[in-house]
C-alpha cells in the first residue's frame, strides 16, 4: 500500500474514532449524568430543549450548508406536534369511553371530525409524523427552488407561511383554537403523570437527538454535502456542471422538515401542550437565533447553541423576567456582527491558528569585515 493511501485511510479512521468518542461522551452525559444530577423538573426541561436542538440540526443543514434561510420551521414543527396531539387526545377519550375529546364536548362538537379519525391508529400517526412534514416541504421546495427563488425572498416566504398557519390554527375550534391542545394523560399506553414515564420520554428524546446528529453528520460529510456547499457558494457553476441545484436544495429542506416534525411530535408529550403560540413567527425566529449563536456551518454548533440559548432563557428569565429578551437580542447582534460563524466558528479559528506553522524569520545577510572587502570597495 502506498504512503498516500495509507495516510488517507489513517485519517479516515482517526476521524471516525473521534466521532465515536464524541457520541460516547454525549451518551454518557445524557443517559447517566443528567438523570443523576438534575431534578425531575429540570430533566423534563432539558428534554424540551433537546426537541429544540433537533429543529436546530435541520436548520444547520439547510441554512449553514445550503444557504437557505429557513424562517418557517415552525410550520413543520406544528405538523408533527398537532398530529401527535390529536392521537393523544383520541386515546384519552377512548380511555374515558367518550366519542370525542374533552375540549370538543365543551365546544358542543358531538362527532369526531373526519380528518381526526385516521390518527386514532398509532401506526398511521407515526407514519404521518415522519412523512407529512417532509412531503409538504418537498412539494413546497420544488415549487420555490425550480423558480430559482432564494435569499431574502425565500426567507420572507417561509416566514409568511409560519404566520399564516398560526393564524389559521387560532380560528379552528376543532383543533383547540387559540388555546391549542393540552392536558394529555397517556402516551401510547403509558401514564404521563408517572415520573418514570417522564424520564422515559427524556431518554427517547436523547436517543432521537443522537440519531439526528448522526444522520446530519453523514449528510454533511458525504458527496451530497459537498454538492450542497457548492450550491450555496456557486450555484451557477453547479448548474453548469450538470447538476440541478433545485433538487439538491429540496433534499436538505425536506430533511430539515423531517427533523422538525419529529421534534414537534416529541415536544407534545414532554411539555403537555401545543398551541399556535408555539409555532408562529416568534418561535421560528427563536430556532434560528440558537443556530446562529452556536455556529450554523458546523455539526454541533446549532445543537449546542439551541440548548444553550434555551437554557439561558429559562435561567435568566427566572431571575430577570423583563430583561432576558434584551440580553438575547444583544447577544444575537454581537454574534452576527462580530462572529458571523458563531461560537463554534471562534473555536475552529483558534484550532486553525494553532495548527498553522509560523513563517520563518527572514535571514539577515552576513556582515562582512572591512579586512575581507576588496581594495576597490574600501
Amino acid at each position: 500500500m502506498s504512503e498516500t493511501r495509507f495516510s488517507t485511510r489513517l485519517g479516515f479512521l482517526s476521524g471516525w474514532r473521534g466521532t465515536f468518542a464524541g457520541f460516547a461522551v454525549a451518551a454518557v452525559l445524557l443517559f447517566a449524568v443528567a438523570p443523576a444530577l438534575l431534578s425531575d423538573f429540570r430533566l423534563n426541561l432539558l428534554a424540551k430543549f433537546l426537541c429544540f436542538a433537533m429543529v436546530a440540526a435541520g436548520i444547520g443543514l439547510a441554512w449553514g450548508r445550503g444557504g437557505m434561510l429557513t424562517l418557517g420551521q415552525g410550520v413543520f414543527f406544528a405538523i408533527g406536534a398537532y398530529i401527535m396531539a390529536m392521537h393523544l387526545k383520541i386515546a384519552d377519550a377512548e380511555l374515558r369511553h367518550d366519542d370525542v375529546p374533552d375540549f370538543m364536548q365543551i365546544a358542543g362538537i358531538r362527532e369526531l371530525p373526519g380528518y381526526w379519525q385516521p390518527f386514532a391508529s398509532p401506526i398511521v400517526t407515526l407514519v404521518a409524523i415522519a412523512v407529512l412534514p417532509a412531503a409538504i416541504a418537498a412539494l413546497l421546495g420544488f415549487g420555490v427552488f425550480k423558480r430559482r427563488v432564494k435569499g431574502a425572498y425565500f426567507a420572507i416566504l417561509s416566514q409568511a407561511l409560519a404566520a399564516a398557519l398560526a393564524i389559521y390554527l387560532t380560528g379552528q375550534q376543532s383543533i383547540g383554537g387559540f388555546t391549542g391542545l393540552n392536558r394529555f394523560r397517556s402516551f401510547f399506553g403509558f401514564n404521563l403523570s408517572d415520573p418514570a414515564n417522564k424520564q422515559m420520554l427524556f431518554f427517547i428524546a436523547s436517543a432521537t437527538l443522537l440519531l439526528i446528529v448522526a444522520i446530519t453528520r453523514q449528510l454533511m460529510y458525504s458527496r451530497y454535502g459537498e454538492l450542497l456547499v457548492a450550491v450555496r457558494d456557486q450555484e451557477e457553476r453547479v448548474r453548469f456542471l450538470g447538476y440541478d441545484p433545485a433538487n439538491i436544495k429540496v433534499v436538505a429542506f425536506a430533511v430539515a422538515a423531517f427533523f422538525a416534525g419529529i421534534a414537534g411530535a416529541l415536544f407534545v408529550p414532554i411539555v403537555g401542550i401545543i398551541s399556535p403560540a408555539d409555532i408562529g413567527v416568534v418561535p421560528s425566529i427563536a430556532f434560528l437565533i440558537g443556530v446562529a449563536i452556536g455556529g450554523r456551518a458546523t455539526l454541533l454548533g446549532p445543537v449546542l447553541g439551541a440548548i444553550g440559548v434555551a437554557w439561558a432563557q429559562s435561567a435568566f428569565s427566572e431571575r430577570f423576567p423583563s430583561g432576558w429578551i434584551y440580553l438575547q437580542g444583544a447577544l444575537f447582534i454581537v454574534v452576527v456582527g462580530f462572529f458571523p460563524a458563531g461560537i463554534a466558528g471562534i473555536w475552529a479559528l483558534r484550532k486553525r491558528l494553532r495548527r498553522e506553522p509560523k513563517p520563518p524569520a527572514p535571514e539577515e545577510p552576513p556582515v562582512t569585515e572591512p579586512e575581507q572587502l576588496p581594495v576597490e570597495a574600501r
